[in-house]
């Protein structure tokens, strides 16, 4: 029992950090989960500070698989550990059992797991939990007293500012389709022989002189020609049912209009100059004070036959108002939020994209001035 529970405490507390640590990578996209969780419990007031405790859960996580990984405070921290376990079992299972939430967000977008398969893997870790809970005294501090409050203290200083880091700066890893060196146009694609979706439609007919009701497949029904049967009456179709999903296609979401509706996607990714992208999703939200840089980005890709764009999922007549009011130079095109939301994780966030190609990417916190763009993709 000595040597499975020290085993299932390696285990845990490494699982813990690994998640802990994919989703501070990203902390803006684990907020985007959180609301979803929020609306379903209609606790949306919690959206003014969701980033806040998007980082706090991450961080937690990280501190108490770093506490029991070195065996400190050990009641305590299997206490925490089975009380978070708790906590997101309930959230999976109502996700899965009400179908209201696809995917859990558990280990990011780096491995996306089903609602289901969280709730396996969370109830799992519950039973591995539960069996450390009771057998902490099997359990010794790696480090002295000292060294397990400087190790404790470490951790939390490096989860806390790993998270501010990320949710300033971008990612340190893109695992979503957007990053950088992506070819955009081909992940939108499916490739030349990838397999589709298969579907099965059932037949219900009734023998008319037996009164026998009988189902048959899509595949059953025209291999038997059972419809040119006089005997067989015909009732009724089902709907296509999905079989076996076929390739799915990185990015399927991706359109962009301009104020008019008309579709001008194409046009603005196969762009074969420079152009920026200025990701503004919410213009209500976005950070106001870099307005200034962007209209000298503006000016100068105009001087070099590029161009500045800005794509926003507000309204025409909102983003219009937005211009004017903040003495905006660049044009808007619009799309749905959750592909902007995707694209770059900070509003606005700056993308540099030639022919299709994702070539750099920026938050506004750390956005090189115009003068080094000009430098490094101009200037040669």
């Amino acid at each position: 029992m000595k040597y499975l529970t020290n085993i299932f405490r390696i285990f845990v507390g490494l699982l813990f950090i690994f998640s802990g640590l994919i989703k501070q990578n990203d902390p803006l996209g684990f907020s985007y989960k959180l609301e979803e969780y929020f609306e379903v419990f209609h606790l949306t007031a919690f959206n003014s500070f969701v980033v806040t405790l998007a980082m706090l859960l991450c961080a937690f996580e990280i501190i108490l698989g770093v506490a029991l990984l070195f065996g400190i405070k050990i009641k305590q921290t299997t206490w925490g550990l089975l009380l978070l376990t708790i906590f997101f079992g309930f959230l999976t299972f109502y996700s899965a059992y009400f179908n209201v939430v696809k995917t859990c967000g558990c280990f990011g977008d780096a491995i996306p797991l089903t609602p289901w398969q969280s709730f396996g893997k969370d109830m799992v870790l519950m039973l591995m939990i539960l069996l450390i809970f009771f057998n902490t005294d099997k359990i010794k501090p790696i480090f002295s007293n000292k060294g397990s409050w400087i190790t404790l203290a470490i951790a939390i200083l490096f989860s806390f500012g790993f998270g501010f880091y990320t949710y300033k700066y971008l990612p340190v890893i893109d695992f979503l389709p957007y990053k950088i060196g992506n070819n955009l146009p081909s992940l939108m694609k499916a490739p030349e022989g990838a397999p589709a979706d298969e579907y099965k439609i059932i037949y219900t007919l009734k023998n008319k002189k037996t009164g026998v009701v009988k189902e048959w497949t899509d595949k059953e029904y025209i291999s038997t020609k059972v419809y040119n049967n006089p005997d067989w009456e015909y009732v009724k179709a089902s709907e296509p049912v999905l079989v076996k999903e076929g390739y799915k296609v990185p990015i399927s979401d991706f359109k962009l209009s301009d104020e008019d509706g008309n579709d001008v996607t194409m046009v603005v990714l196969e762009d074969p100059e420079y152009s920026f992208w200025v990701v503004e999703y919410d213009l209500e939200k976005a950070n106001k004070s870099i307005q200034l840089e962007l209209n000298k980005l503006t000016l100068m890709t105009e001087k070099y036959h590029s161009r500045t764009v800005g794509l926003t999922s507000a309204t025409p007549l909102a983003a219009d108002t937005f211009r004017h009011e903040h003495n905006i130079y660049y044009e808007f095109f619009f799309g749905d939020a959750v592909p902007l939301k995707s694209m770059v994780r900070a509003n606005p966030g700056i993308v540099l994209m030639k022919k299709g190609t994702v070539i750099n990417k920026w938050s506004f916190s750390n956005m090189p001035s115009v003068e080094e763009l000009e430098a490094l993709y101009f200037k040669k």
